[in-house]
């Protein structure tokens, strides 16, 4: 039998035949116009909430940073102010000042010690000298929660209370 075709071009040639006529070797899909402005919609939505979500964490972060009372930014320092659990606390500011000293004589501070030598539980207040505390959490704009050592009936212990933001003093 005699070949038309060489031997090196009829894999080129059968290729194409099994190719439908009018077909390049490059397809070029068509969508739906529909189906386009509709994912243009989702885009545009998707990349404006991104946009405000981005904005409001900005706003809120320099919001919560230009308070009228000082934060002290550090993990470290020193209380020389009145602390306590966050109830007896509050219940301290809001005594008025000529009965500040009674409160604090009447609600000394007591808590709950575990077998692990934890304190939880505590109520009542305490006053603090120079007390070397490491800065736990802030609460509101006035108030924050720091470990402090306390002195307790059964020893000293750490113990998470509430202080003033005024109160605290950064350790250099």
């Amino acid at each position: 039998m005699y070949d038309i075709v060489p031997e090196e071009t009829r894999y080129i040639y059968t290729d194409v035949a099994f190719r439908p006529r009018g077909q390049d070797a490059i397809t070029i899909q068509h969508f739906d116009p529909t189906s386009v402005i509709c994912a243009m919609k989702y885009l545009l939505a998707s990349t404006l909430a991104a946009i405000i979500a981005t904005a409001s964490t900005a706003a809120t972060a320099q919001a919560s940073g230009s308070g009228g009372t000082p934060t002290p930014q550090c993990a470290i320092g020193y209380v020389t102010g009145v602390g306590g659990s966050a109830q007896s606390f509050r219940d301290y500011l809001a005594t008025p000042d000529r009965d500040k000293y009674r409160f604090i004589a009447d609600n000394p501070i007591q808590c709950k010690i575990s077998d692990e030598g934890r304190a939880s539980g505590c109520t009542g207040v305490t006053d603090l000298r120079r007390e070397k505390v490491s800065v736990y959490d802030d609460i509101d704009s006035t108030t924050m929660a720091v470990v402090a050592r306390v002195e307790l009936e059964h020893g000293t212990y750490p113990v998470i209370i509430v202080v003033r933001k005024q109160d605290v003093k950064c350790e250099e």
